[in-house]
């Protein structure tokens, strides 16, 4: 009699000759073709979620835009730059930055932290819809928009492609001292370190986006609270009114650096300004205070740009700060 085990193995054995007779030469000679193999789609999460004390925050990716690194890095000598590419293991010739808007459940309300680019800076955005989709979420569900400044990649999902309003029952916010130079004035980019045709477009895309609320848009003095839990704090330099937010529940604290750096590898662990900067020195200043209070209070800090989902702390060094990013929360 067969022991258990030994009769495991042959069952095991005949089972395995069994399945090269049917993937093997048909008897008649044909030979049989192989399966055919399944398409992978790559549909990871565009949201990550978790909160800050009593408020539900959600990261939702609007996916993302690029450019070369040297305009994320204006002051960087050519050759560090792409060693300290290299040593980060990312391409030397175009850098990739995320778009990383985030949704806040607060006071009662649905606030959403800047509205994203849309496509109105490349075909890699406009993701924000799909994500919101993904967690249950509608654009009517949205109660208030607030922007941290008025740059195309911040605003574009204002509208819909057939001009209606992306955001129905929406309040939109936007910094007073930005509607002012992008909207009220003719705007001089003439400081963008891009060609010439891109900067007319990038205003174009800035007003198209932002003029049709004219009539009924907020405009808030970056400093203010916007609401209990929500302040805005005061970053001019990368236009005339961007402000960072910082959102506080309790003990708890989540600062939003909006785009005072671009990408951690080339604008906090090392100190090189971003070339979009209208007023370098004072961009400067504001990335210095605002860092420099996130490292003191050990905040939790989401930054617009950086790999999604965008979250880490920043450390103080003895030349300049380190990024840390945030454990992934299941």
């Amino acid at each position: 009699m067969l022991t258990s085990n030994r009769r495991k193995i042959m069952l095991t054995a005949m089972a395995g000759a069994s399945g090269a007779l049917l993937t093997g030469p048909l008897l008649s000679g044909v030979a049989a073709q192989p399966a055919p193999v399944p398409t992978t789609r790559l549909d990871n999460a565009g949201y990550y979620r978790f909160t800050i004390g009593d408020i539900v925050t959600t990261v939702l990716s609007d996916g993302n835009i690029s450019g070369p690194p040297t305009v994320y890095a204006g002051d960087a000598p050519e050759a560090e730059l792409e060693e300290v590419l290299r040593r980060a293991f990312l391409p030397t010739d175009l850098m990739t930055l995320n778009l990383n808007t985030l949704l806040l459940e607060i006071d009662g309300r649905r606030v959403l932290l800047e509205a994203g680019a849309g496509t109105t800076m490349g075909p890699n955005g406009g993701q924000l819809f799909a994500n919101l989709e993904a967690i249950g979420l509608s654009r009517n569900d949205i109660d208030l928009v607030v922007i941290s400044h008025t740059h195309p990649d911040h605003v574009g999902n204002l509208l819909m492609p057939d001009g209606s309003r992306a955001f129905p029952r929406a309040t939109i916010m936007a910094p007073r001292a930005d509607w002012t130079f992008f909207i009220e004035e003719e705007p001089d980019l003439s400081y963008m370190p891009v060609p010439a045709d891109f900067r007319r477009r990038f205003a174009a895309n800035i007003r198209a986006s932002l003029e049709p609320f004219a009539a009924d848009i907020e405009l808030y003095e970056a400093g203010t609270d916007i609401l209990p839990g929500l302040t805005t704090i005061a970053a001019p330099g990368h236009t005339p009114g961007m402000a960072a937010f910082l959102v506080q529940a309790g003990s708890e604290q989540l600062l939003l650096t909006a785009d005072l750096a671009y990408h951690p590898v080339v604008n906090i662990d090392r100190n090189w300004r971003p070339g979009p900067d209208r007023d370098g020195e004072a961009a400067a200043i504001a990335r210095q205070r605002i860092f420099d209070r996130a490292a003191a209070d050990r905040m939790l800090v989401l930054g617009f740009h950086y790999p999604f989902p965008g979250l880490g702390r920043i450390l103080r060094t003895d030349n300049a700060y380190a990024w840390v990013p945030s454990g992934w929360q299941f």
